[in-house]
């Protein structure tokens, strides 16, 4: 089904967080009795927040964190962290940068190059601490980097791109990864993103990922979707991958937990991020304003440093609480930025969701006005809701 938007040419009516809203169940449920964890593969994490593979959220003292508090984060293996033995004085450089200068001073500094010891003593200090090792690479890296990663003790590895498909055409010498091949020859479990369409997914699955990621533009230091003008926005996103898994359990019996990447920055749309279908969900900018973070309140992507066409820039987040207070609270803002699991809780006892699979199945409704309607004065005084 699509709508005309000119003549002869159609197109598909597609939805943001922004623009639905979830409908309370019948019978609520404590939210004391709601289970949120996330199963993947053979793990079973307690909390389904994931940090994003950002070098100004996740570094070593991160990750562990993280893992400490029930989830796990990921480490960029083209980032920093396998740049330089000390990021310290890059991290200062980054963050004393002007608007104006950051984007060339982050290209400069990715140039450096990548150091395959700095791989392995990055998952040895992570495991040394009896945290989860999770680290990626883009596909062109993924097999020397994945045998290295896994030789080194990493449990999970994922392979992430602006966009990921089992299938590429070129006619220059670039090779595409062989997804079918690297999973089988991998023996930990695989993650792949990133995809937002159903066919896609769908191929993506038949190769033997262990996981989805979807998203592709909703970061809030992404560019891509100005730049290139590609992305489907993320409750459509995840709704048609989360269908795709599902029509690939139906086939297969292999679930393949979907994980939404990008654009949610406060409880209400992660919860709405279940809600469309997601398993798990990845969160950078969120993460990136805790005391833990190695950015300083700062937050870029990973194609912010590209030096022929950059997709991203670098924010200012600010740092407004430690990682704990973000995930579990207290909250000590208004804005909905904190306690991200405590709405997320609240969210799915009044939905009437025990789990993660039925808050899948709650009711969404096509709500454009749900921030704005009756909010007046928090808008004026650029407060609670109004500072969205």
């Amino acid at each position: 089904m699509g709508m005309f938007i000119g003549r002869g040419r159609k197109a598909r009516r597609c939805y943001g967080f922004d623009e639905i809203a979830l409908v309370p169940g019948i019978v609520p449920i404590n939210p004391d009795d709601v289970d949120i964890s996330f199963n993947f593969h053979n793990f079973n994490f307690d909390i389904p927040i994931i940090a994003a593979a950002m070098d100004g959220v996740v570094d070593v003292n991160f990750a562990i964190h993280m893992s400490k508090l029930g989830g796990f984060a990921v480490l960029n293996l083209e980032g920093i962290q396998t740049r330089y033995d000390d990021p310290t004085e890059i991290l200062n450089d980054i963050i004393m940068a002007t608007p104006a200068q950051a984007t060339n001073i982050l290209q400069n500094m990715y140039l450096t190059p990548i150091k395959e010891e700095l791989i392995s003593k990055r998952i040895k200090e992570i495991k040394d601490a009896g945290a989860i090792a999770v680290v990626s690479s883009i596909p062109q890296k993924a097999e020397r980097f994945g045998a290295i990663a896994q030789e080194a003790g990493a449990d999970i590895f994922v392979v992430q791109a602006t966009i990921t498909s089992a299938r590429y055409v070129s006619t220059s010498k670039f090779t595409h990864l062989n997804f079918k091949n690297f999973c089988t020859n991998m023996n930990i479990p695989i993650i792949v993103g990133n995809c937002v369409t159903y066919e896609s997914a769908l191929e993506l699955m038949d190769c033997g990922i262990s996981g989805l990621m979807v998203g592709v533009g909703p970061g809030s230091a992404c560019t891509t979707r100005g730049v290139l003008g590609v992305g489907i926005p993320q409750v459509t996103a995840t709704a048609d991958c989360a269908a795709a898994r599902d029509f690939h359990f139906k086939q297969t019996s292999r679930y393949i937990p979907i994980i939404t990447d990008g654009g949610m920055s406060v409880g209400g749309d992660i919860c709405k991020a279940f809600a469309s279908g997601a398993d798990a969900v990845m969160v950078g900018s969120a993460f990136a304003k805790s005391k833990e973070a190695p950015g300083k309140g700062y937050h870029w992507g990973m194609a912010t440093p590209h030096k022929n066409l950059p997709r991203g820039t670098r924010i200012y987040v600010g740092i407004t609480s430690t990682l704990e207070e973000i995930l579990f609270g207290p909250a000590h803002l208004d804005d909905g930025s904190q306690n991200l699991l405590g709405a997320l809780k609240t969210s799915m006892g009044m939905c009437g969701a025990k789990n993660i699979r039925e808050m899948q199945l709650t009711e969404i409704i096509i709500a454009p006005s749900i921030k704005t309607e009756g909010k007046v004065f928090q808008q004026a005084q650029h407060i609670g809701m109004g500072k969205i």
